[in-house]
């Protein structure tokens, strides 16, 4: 567990009889109205609600420590670089990292990849290679891909999702070549809420020689994660995910590709000696967080891995979390209106993330409905435009539960769907 500043002490509140109602009152945002009506917020897979721990981390560091870390002598600069580093360390662990050089901060999921995707792509692609990813990514584990093919001349190379949502192992190795540089795949699906195999994909790929990038964008906030165990060589997650500030994010990557790929930017603090001659790079991780740092974000992750943690042990939230589960997939198992997409050949291979379409309903009116009735969630592409395709849909709507949710709003979401399906129907 992270030790940090200024932090309600979690373990206490373990021993209170209504452990999720001491929970969501650390989130001030869910004690609010909206249109009158308490807010019921379904669109945590976009960006989760902050406890207080994180906001209070937040004001601190822009109230009393607003300093560039690393860069100088004083007091305020130290406190900044203590507070900045510290939360490396405290990534490090949660993650299972070998060690602290392999983690490094980024501004979430998307510059993650882009990171990967460049200086990866400058060292070990060349025109005729080829990369795979996976119908059910996010845009932003397709584009960067996209980009670095045009760049090379590479092949992008898609493994598709079957009907249910699930990726089949067996196809896999019909798609890997000698000529296959890196798989890209996600540990969770935004949309489908599918918990991939990704260990069995590291293996399988390994056993050719073939590096894997886990974008755990989902998977970072509903699971532990040991990346050693996984042996994942790459990690990508955003901080806003797992309740810290936005703006956030890690990529964690196995020390010999990070000593082999070049910088993907330049600039201050990144760099080790500069002549015109030439310049020479920092040790890892400096390597890679050219400019300022966001020196009030990331020591967010902090107090937010430290909730997210006690949040996954408690055995009152994960009781809460499959009861709201079984209710919601029986709900859309007794729906023939209704088109879930993502259904798990078990129950715990799915996430309590529900895409669906509803028949004679349009995906923005029924969000623009329920909105007015006090719940959030998302409708349209959700930036999975290639799986929309898939499935032959021009959109879905999606309701996807935190920790802080309960099983009253998951029903009082269904009964609401109910009422804005009979207005458009």
């Amino acid at each position: 567990m992270c030790k940090t500043e200024n932090l309600v002490n979690f373990a206490v509140l373990k021993a209170d009889m209504d452990r999720i109602g001491e929970i969501r009152a650390l989130f001030p945002a869910l004690a609010q109205q909206v249109y009158g009506k308490p807010l019921v917020y379904l669109d945590n897979a976009a960006t989760a609600q902050k406890p207080q721990p994180v906001i209070r981390k937040l004001v601190e560091m822009n109230g009393q420590y607003t300093a560039n870390a690393h860069r100088a002598v004083h007091y305020l600069a130290g406190k900044a670089t203590d507070a900045y580093e510290g939360a490396r360390d405290a990534v490090a662990a949660w993650m299972g990292a070998a060690s602290r050089e392999e983690i490094v901060f980024t501004s979430g999921t998307t510059a993650s990849i882009n990171l990967v995707a460049f200086s990866f792509g400058e060292t070990f692609v060349k025109e005729g290679d080829e990369i795979v990813v996976t119908t059910a990514d996010h845009h932003s584990n397709i584009v960067p891909w996209q980009m670095l093919c045009q760049r090379k001349k590479a092949v992008l190379k898609v493994w598709d999702v079957e009907d249910d949502g699930h990726l089949s192992l067996l196809k896999l190795p019909e798609l890997l070549t000698d000529r296959t540089r890196l798989v890209a795949v996600p540990h969770i699906s935004n949309v489908l809420g599918i918990v991939n195999p990704v260990k069995d994909i590291v293996t399988l790929c390994h056993g050719k020689g073939i590096p894997v990038l886990v974008d755990g964008a989902q998977g970072s906030v509903h699971g532990h994660i040991n990346v050693q165990d996984t042996d994942c060589d790459f990690y990508a997650l955003s901080g806003h995910k797992i309740y810290a500030a936005s703006g956030t994010g890690v990529l964690y990557g196995k020390k010999k590709w990070l000593d082999a790929m070049p910088p993907y930017m330049g600039g201050g603090e990144m760099i080790e000696t500069v002549r015109f001659s030439g310049t020479t790079y920092a040790p890892l991780p400096g390597k890679f967080e050219a400019g300022t740092q966001n020196l009030s974000g990331v020591p967010t992750l902090v107090p937010a891995i430290e909730f997210l943690q006690t949040a996954l042990e408690d055995p009152e939230i994960a009781a809460e979390q499959e009861r709201i589960r079984d209710y919601m997939l029986a709900f859309f198992d007794g729906r023939d209106d209704l088109r879930l997409f993502g259904v798990p050949r078990r129950t715990m291979d799915k996430i309590n993330l529900y895409s669906f379409v509803a028949e004679g309903a349009h995906h923005e009116d029924l969000a623009l409905i329920l909105d007015k009735m006090g719940i959030a969630v998302r409708s349209g592409q959700m930036c999975a435009e290639p799986l929309m395709d898939r499935f032959g849909v021009t959109g879905m709507l999606r309701a996807s539960f935190a920790a802080y949710n309960t099983l009253e709003e998951a029903k009082y979401f269904t009964q609401s769907l109910g009422k804005a399906l009979q207005m458009l129907r």
